[in-house]
């Protein structure tokens, strides 16, 4: 019961999220904290986001016990919040200005769907983790109700034509714009790479806003692609050795 009510909570939220920004973000960004706590402890350990411009992954990092630090690619794109935390960082997400092994958990959430090399992305994330460290990343797929973002569900006749009509419709562009700010990206493409990457464990992937026990979803092709809505992906950098395919 309490995990079904905790999606409830997740998608009523979720509907606001426009209207009521920070209610939903730092909502989300408490639940992500338990979410990662489930693979690693967060009380101390140097933990980044990536991509979190309003800085309420950082906050929630901080306030479990964490020492946080967040990037964001342009002053611009940070929140006042996120200005005045001190604990934001400008920087690319593909090139992390980061020495290798430098935290003990990567995060990034909804964030490598609006990148242009989203593989360049994940290699980052796990670059910057200690052998022995989390990943966890999160990204709503292409395919889901919600992959076009505020142009939803009309993404489903094409991102281009989405984004036409949204913008015909208000008398403004998108934010999220296809081809330039939001990109298709499938959970078979992502979930490929992680199994491929060397001194990389895989360790879960899952519906992030489900209760935990929908997981064998994902493991559907093509159902996964719609029914996911936004997948939780969680790895290891191994110790030693190379990753091998779960």
């Amino acid at each position: 019961m309490a995990s079904l009510r905790r999606s409830a909570i997740l998608f009523k939220k979720f509907r606001t999220q426009y209207e009521d920004p920070d209610d939903f973000y730092t909502h989300l960004a408490q639940d992500t904290v338990q979410l990662v706590e489930r693979y690693q402890p967060v009380r101390g350990q140097r933990v980044v986001d990536i991509g979190g411009g309003p800085g309420y992954f950082a906050k929630a990092f901080l306030g479990s016990g964490a020492k946080s630090c967040f990037v964001e690619p342009f002053w611009d794109a940070l929140s006042d919040s996120g200005k005045t935390s001190g604990l934001g960082i400008i920087g690319d997400g593909m090139d992390l200005p980061f020495s290798e092994g430098t935290f003990d958990v990567s995060h990034s959430s909804n964030v490598i769907e609006h990148v242009i090399r989203p593989r360049q992305f994940l290699n980052e994330m796990v670059r910057v983790v200690r052998p022995g460290g989390l990943i966890f990343l999160a990204f709503t797929n292409w395919f889901s109700p919600f992959g076009g973002h505020e142009t939803s569900p009309w993404h489903y006749f094409g991102g281009n034509w989405a984004a036409t009509r949204y913008e015909r419709r208000l008398g403004y562009a998108p934010k999220n714009r296809y081809g330039s700010s939001l990109y298709r990206l499938d959970i078979g493409r992502v979930l490929s790479w992680a199994r491929d990457m060397k001194g990389v464990e895989f360790i879960d992937a899952f519906p992030r806003y489900y209760p935990h026990w929908t997981k064998g979803i994902v493991r559907v092709p093509g159902v996964r692609e719609i029914a996911t809505w936004n997948l939780a992906l969680v790895l290891r950098r191994r110790e030693h050795g190379h990753s091998r395919r779960p």
